[in-house]
């Protein structure tokens, strides 16, 4: 399961710094969130960082992104086989 940011949000800014996985980026509108980069921290943390800093609560799980923590796991493992060696 992949998170999604909603219109309710305030661009605040205080998500992405937090995003491990750099899935989360400025939109035209607000926040998004890069469901092929998002682990919902799987790897990382025990829970979604951006979810445990978000003020307004607009970062459910997408309804469209059903992934389970192996999946997730897979994912992460993905991510940094693939991650420049200078980050």
């Amino acid at each position: 399961m992949a998170l999604m940011i909603t219109e309710e949000c305030i661009n605040c800014d205080v998500c992405e710094p937090e995003c491990p996985n750099e899935a989360i980026s400025q939109g035209e509108e607000y926040y998004v969130i890069d469901p092929l980069k998002c682990t919902e921290c799987v790897g990382h943390f025990d829970e979604p960082q951006c979810v445990q800093v978000c003020p307004v609560n607009c970062i459910p799980t997408d309804p469209d992104r059903q992934e389970n923590k192996e999946t997730l796991m897979i994912k992460y493992q993905h991510l940094m086989e693939n991650k420049p060696a200078n980050k």
